[in-house]
């Protein structure tokens, strides 16, 4: 009925497949870099070149601030003797007005 072998060659553990290792996380997807930058602006405190840099591991800095701005935020450049720092604001009327009159002419103006 059963033909066992013993000793011989046929004895040995045979690998019969492998599964692929599937990762299975649960809570909520990692954010992206463009999602990290925007929350550490938003917390209101400047935000220095070398900490985008280091902390986030971005090339350009200027990069990524021109990409959020382009977005629609309003991010500000501050360049002092420590280096160079960002930060979120509000636009003011003057840049609005700004806008408003180039895109629309001056009889939409205020």
């Amino acid at each position: 009925m059963f033909n066992f072998k013993w000793f011989g060659k046929k004895d040995e553990l045979k690998v019969v497949g492998t599964r692929k290792r599937v990762l299975h996380t649960r809570g909520r997807k990692a954010f992206s870099k463009t999602k990290k930058v925007m929350s550490l602006l938003e917390q209101g405190k400047p935000v220095t070149w070398k900490t985008l840099r280091n902390r986030f591991d971005l090339r350009s800095p200027r990069a990524m601030v021109d990409k959020l701005r382009s977005r629609g935020n309003m991010i500000y450049i501050n360049k002092g003797s420590k280096g160079t720092s960002y930060r979120l604001g509000e636009p003011s009327r003057a840049i609005i007005a700004a806008g408003i009159t180039k895109l629309y002419g001056p009889l939409y103006a205020y």
